[in-house]
């Protein structure tokens, strides 16, 4: 069911809209004052002629004006800061016009094109995407690309952004082929790194730069996360045995080398003992009873001092 939803979510998604993947409602910048700026150029001209010639106004006069003002809106046209326009001149690539006001030849010339030279963000995902020991990921990610020439992007692709779209999708799927799946969420920046460069590579011909790939989510199938988290729990067990026995085995050298010491030197033998008798009772207090050695051990505390 979480597969046929993906799917219906990717076919419904075009290729620059988050909105299928859980992106807050995007807040694209406006161009209605383009469109307001070409609004009034058609006023101005066709109310120019209507003024010229407004004591004979007539339906050849009207469509004058008409035309008048479809010709001043073709000549005289704006773009914001963040677009560029291509511009060919008879079917030919004659420039890349923008930002600001710029001036076409009706007929002859026409825009081919308005690019956005902004950062755009592309949400893509390879579903069922073979792992090298064959295991199916679900995997979304993020693109983030710019158009740094106009030209190639229009003139070297039919639809750049559906392109780039498509070759992210394909070098994920190569990406996580070459990896086995215990390697996928150890190595995901180097794999972000690595889907960066092979689109890069591809792209540049396109005019395209590739700023970063990023893995958002991997979906592991539910019949292998059982097993994963039972691997993790033995080697963590393992772990903390070995840590055990390496700190017991420590425990166990010193103790060998106090043993040795105590044997070679009574008197140290004798403190150690009235250490434990003081460590025991210090905090409660009590009675202690003790063999008679331990009594000839305080006995003679004077004589350690001496010596």
């Amino acid at each position: 069911m979480r597969n046929k939803n993906r799917k219906q979510a990717a076919v419904e998604a075009t290729p620059n809209s988050p909105m299928q993947f859980g992106a807050p409602k995007s807040k694209k910048t406006s161009r209605n004052g383009v469109y307001l700026f070409s609004l009034t150029l058609f006023l101005l001209g066709a109310g120019a002629v209507l003024a010229a010639f407004w004591r004979v106004v007539s339906v050849p006069v009207i469509i004058a004006a008409v035309l008048f003002g479809l010709l001043l809106t073709c000549s005289i046209r704006i773009i914001p800061q963040w677009e560029r326009a291509v511009v060919l001149r008879l079917g030919r690539l004659n420039r890349v016009a923008g930002p600001g006001v710029y001036f076409m030849i009706p007929i002859v010339e026409h825009t081919a094109a308005r690019v956005d030279q902004r950062i755009i963000t592309t949400p893509f995902t390879a579903e069922e995407a073979l792992t090298a020991d064959l295991v199916p990921l679900d995997i979304d990610s993020v693109l983030f690309w710019m158009v740094w020439n106009p030209e190639d992007a229009c003139t070297e692709v039919e639809d750049y952004s559906s392109a780039i779209w498509w070759a992210a999708q394909t070098a994920l799927r190569d990406a996580i082929g070459r990896i086995n799946l215990a390697e996928v969420a150890t190595r995901r920046e180097q794999l972000d790194n690595e889907i960066k460069e092979i689109l890069d590579e591809k792209t540049r011909a396109w005019g395209i730069t590739v700023v970063s790939v990023e893995i958002r989510d991997i979906a592991i199938p539910k019949e292998l996360q059982d097993a994963m988290s039972k691997e993790a729990q033995a080697e963590r067990e393992r772990n903390a045995r070995l840590l055990l026995a390496e700190i017991e085995q420590d425990i166990s050298e010193m103790f060998v080398a106090a043993a040795a010491v105590y044997d070679e030197n009574d008197k140290a033998m004798q403190l150690r003992t009235m250490n434990l008798i003081y460590e025991s009772v210090k905090d409660k207090g009590g009675l202690v009873i003790a063999p008679s050695a331990f009594g000839e051990a305080f006995n003679n505390i004077k004589g350690f001092g001496k010596e």
